[in-house]
């Protein structure tokens, strides 16, 4: 599921003061290749594990360095399923979604500082 309306999308960060500031809302930065990277936040609910996820570009530089401007493309979240993976098509319980809700505006608010 696309998380619409978070106000991330378009925001950029340099790489060394995203994952900063991802860090301290909980995020992870997981996935990444020298031109993107994901930041991920797992919620656990009712003996299931949702993933918020943060998908981003970079728009000047590579991933090796911390001066990277990345741009934030998407927010998402979905399931996990078993043995690995994402099913975004499941409905996300509303308690999930006030946790996501939380940490978007808490990522938001520090990358607007």
């Amino acid at each position: 599921m696309i998380v619409e309306n978070t106000g991330l999308d378009g925001l950029q960060s340099d790489l060394a003061y995203l994952d900063e500031a991802a860090e301290k809302v909980g995020f992870v930065r997981w996935q990444w290749e020298y031109y993107r990277a994901t930041y991920d936040f797992k919620i656990e609910y009712n003996n299931s594990d949702y993933y918020l996820r943060i998908n981003t570009r970079a728009v000047e530089g590579k991933l090796e360095r911390p001066d990277t401007v990345l741009a934030i493309e998407a927010v998402y979240m979905g399931r996990a399923t078993f043995p690995h993976g994402l099913e975004y098509e499941s409905e996300i319980p509303a308690m999930v979604m006030k946790t996501a809700n939380h940490k978007l505006t808490e990522l938001k608010e520090l990358l607007e500082a």
